[in-house]
């Protein structure tokens, strides 16, 4: 966890999908998370070298999210090896991928959302 946010665990979040990212970020928050997110995949690699995160969580959307979230997360991986990543998606991503350390599934159930998020956290 990181020491600069009141020991709330630190989450970087990247969705392009602009009404469903607000909903998730404060879901977070309100459920005790320190969230940063945004909509465009550069601008969440530019967060991500400006502070410590204790978990990326990148919505793979559509099929060119596919590849921008395998790009950043290997781009991410590359650099610092245990940084702990995740990717919300769907079962058929969730099947195609290997980048990412965990899989949260899409459907919108605020509870479990939070819910698979803190078992990322905690688990790791």
């Amino acid at each position: 966890m990181n020491p600069l946010t009141d020991n709330k665990p630190a989450i970087l979040h990247i969705c392009r999908r602009e009404m469903l990212r607000p909903l998730r970020d404060q879901i977070l928050r309100i459920s005790g998370f320190d969230v940063d997110s945004t909509l465009e995949a550069s601008e969440g690699l530019s967060m991500f070298w400006a502070r410590p995160y204790d978990l990326v969580l990148i919505d793979v959307e559509g099929e060119s999210g596919i590849k921008d979230a395998e790009h950043m997360c290997s781009e991410i991986k590359t650099a610092q090896p245990g940084q702990l990543i995740a990717f919300v998606c769907n079962w058929r991503v969730a099947i195609l991928t290997d980048c990412p350390d965990e899989i949260l599934r899409t459907e919108f159930d605020p509870a479990a959302f939070v819910a698979g998020v803190r078992d990322i956290v905690v688990k790791h």
